[in-house]
């Protein structure tokens, strides 16, 4: 096994990876930006490295001195987490030209699967059911206006290289059209550095379930259930669930086969995600794959006792999977809510500071992947999570009794935080219920406050 490990990230995914690698007994090795400095992951790692300022592009996406710092370190293998260098072919690309096992795909995989419209290309040929759209990257106004006569509106134009909802833009008519198009390449190329789009039908109301998988060097591929994610705001996730309320048996194995099918056909190895639209009638579109760990893969670990980034970290040294398909058994119910640093009452603008109280929730079958602590200054430089709360129970009910006993437990105070919105979001009717709302449901929620 791999003798030291170094984290190129920060925050709560770079904490729980440095823990997964200290149960393997694996040393570990975190780089900071100088605001970061008193950051937990500095503190518990073994080694630690300042590799520039606060900005992102000094630090954290600076991928020179990442590897200088994994060089000094004598690390042999990089884990990038999620964010920041995760997906970036490049990063990936380096690390194999430096001798340095990165942990997660090939470049070669990320570039087939983490473009959207390459993954979607593959999704048609091998049978994956995808939303009709284009065939590839749409590169002008002009082909996008030809594909809305034959598809009709309304549709999405979607970043090739996107990500977080961001170049994403719904066009109803044709005038919206050219202000999506425009619109969404320019956001593609100041986010991602690259403009490219394609489009597809706009499924109305749909709910966005996305399943875990697992493949290794070796060409074994199984998956761990479903996460439901419909509970979303402008495309940002906010309340995930596994189970997923309206996936049955046999939903969950056509989708799980899909899944593990594009793992397969396009040869990738480690821990992925692949995302799909469900519509009214059950139906299921393949939306995206992302090519790492995912912010809610936690979710399924405590579905189903499996440690994912250990996983990943024992594929990456080339180990093949120990579990097979017949192993994987989701028991009861999570439910997880992600706790920011915003204020919901401002339309969730960040709410950067410092944490002058911080009780935590505790108690049966509550876990939190956090990095915060009393006294600790959340940056304005970064995304605003403090923490991933998550709640196992016996079944549905019990797990939403459970995530509201463990919401009104929760105590943070120095900033504002979306503990209150997740509260009611945990008891409105609608969710409660678990079948009756769809990706838009907490857009519309907001726009009647």
């Amino acid at each position: 096994m791999f003798q030291k490990i170094l984290i190129a990230n920060r925050g709560e995914i770079a904490l729980r990876i440095i823990r997964a690698c200290h149960e393997m007994g694996i040393r570990t090795v975190a780089v900071y930006s100088d605001v970061d400095k008193d950051s937990l992951h500095v503190q518990y790692a073994d080694e630690a490295y300042c590799i520039g300022k606060a900005p992102a592009n000094e630090s954290y996406l600076n991928i020179p001195r990442i590897i200088a710092a994994c060089e000094i370190s004598d690390a042999e293998a990089i884990h990038p987490g999620y964010g920041f260098l995760a997906e970036n072919s490049h990063f990936a690309e380096v690390c194999e030209s430096c001798n340095i096992k990165f942990i997660g795909p090939t470049h070669a995989s990320i570039d087939q699967m983490g473009d959207k419209a390459n993954a979607r290309e593959l999704a048609e040929r091998i049978g994956v059911p995808t939303v009709p759209g284009s065939e590839g990257v749409v590169e002008t106004i002009e082909e996008a206006q030809v594909l809305a006569k034959k598809a009709g509106y309304p549709l999405i134009v979607k970043a090739s290289a996107g990500g977080g909802g961001r170049g994403m833009r719904v066009a109803h008519t044709e005038i919206s059209l050219q202000n999506a198009f425009n619109t969404a390449r320019a956001e593609a190329e100041a986010c991602f550095g690259n403009p490219d789009v394609y489009i597809e039908k706009y499924v109305m109301d749909p709910r966005h379930v996305e399943v875990q998988i697992l493949a290794d060097e070796h060409g074994n591929v199984i998956h761990l259930g479903e996460r439901d994610c419909t509970m979303q705001r402008r495309h940002q996730k906010l309340i995930e669930e596994s189970p997923s309320p309206v996936v049955d048996e046999d939903m969950r194995k056509r989708m799980g086969d899909a899944a593990c099918k594009l793992a397969h056909e396009s040869k990738y190895s480690s821990a992925g995600t692949v995302e799909f639209l469900v519509d009214k009638n059950k139906d299921f579109y393949f939306m995206e794959m992302n090519t790492r760990v995912q912010v809610e893969h936690s979710v399924t670990e405590l579905a189903t006792g499996i440690d994912i980034i250990r996983q990943q970290i024992s594929i990456a040294f080339g180990e093949p999977l120990k579990l097979k398909q017949e192993d994987i058994k989701i028991e009861g119910w999570t439910i997880e809510c992600r706790i920011n640093a915003e204020d919901p009452a401002k339309n969730f603008m960040p709410s950067p500071g410092t944490i002058t109280k911080y009780i935590p929730a505790g108690g049966p079958g509550v876990r939190i992947d956090g990095a915060a602590y009393q006294g600790y200054k959340i940056p304005p430089n970064y995304d605003s999570m403090i923490a991933k709360l998550m709640v196992h129970g016996r079944d549905r009910m019990s797990a939403i009794r459970r995530m509201l006993r463990a919401l009104g437990e929760y105590q943070i105070e120095g900033v504002k935080t979306t503990i209150p919105f997740q509260y009611d979001l945990v008891k409105h009717p609608s969710f409660v219920r678990g079948t009756r709302y769809s990706t838009h449901f907490v857009d519309e929620l907001m726009s009647k406050i």
